[in-house]
């Protein structure tokens, strides 16, 4: 436990930034998710669409540093090669 009130004070925030970058990340997963759903539909407009929204989300995530900037460049060149092996 912490033993000073600079520790205590610490302890409190950290708690608080980790629910925060949590939500983050939880919002990440879900735009990638909706693009992966849109690819197995079929449909390649619809899944052009939702991720060029997605793209958006993370790379906001990537400029808060929640995410490395390399691992968002990967989610969205993994998914814009998928969309693009569409039939």
């Amino acid at each position: 436990m912490a033993n000073s009130a600079q520790a205590r004070k610490r302890a409190r925030q950290a708690v608080k930034q980790n629910a925060h970058n949590s939500s983050l990340r939880s919002e990440l997963r879900t735009a990638v998710k909706k693009v992966l759903k849109a690819i197995e539909g079929g449909d390649k407009a619809a899944a052009q669409a939702v991720y060029q929204s997605s793209i958006s989300t993370v790379d906001s995530i990537a400029d808060k540093k929640i995410i490395h900037k390399n691992k968002a460049a990967r989610h969205k060149s993994r998914l814009s090669a998928a969309i693009k092996a569409m039939a």
